[in-house]
Order: C-alpha cells, then structure tokens, then sequence
C-alpha cells in the first residue's frame, strides 16, 4: 500500500503543480498552446545547423 501512494503522490504532483503552467495555455488559443512545443523546435533547427555546420569545417580540414 505504502508504494501506491508514492506512485499517487507522484501523480498528483505532476498532475497539479508541474503541468499547471500547460492547463492555462491549453484554455487559451491554439498559438499560444504549441508556443512551447515551436520554442524547442527552434532550437533543435538551430543547434543541428550548427552541429552540421562543424562537422563540414572539420571534414574540409580533414580532422575528422
């Protein structure tokens, strides 16, 4: 009984206090909901452009 109610407790926690911030841009509109979602997708573009950016650099060098 005793790890069920860590796993609830868990659950809870996710549920109420973590995920809060996503509950209020979900009643909100659509754009403002995926905001976070279109944030990281920058990023990922970003830092793998510059990933593949070096990895020409260091293979026109020949340091592979």
């Amino acid at each position: 009984m005793i790890a069920n109610n860590i796993f609830k407790a868990i659950g809870d926690f996710f549920t109420n206090v973590a995920f809060a911030p996503f509950d209020t841009l979900y009643n909100m509109n659509w754009w403002s909901a995926n905001l976070p979602s279109w944030i990281f997708i920058i990023i990922t573009f970003v830092a793998f452009f510059y990933w593949m950016g070096q990895l020409l650099k260091f293979k026109k060098e020949g340091r592979e």
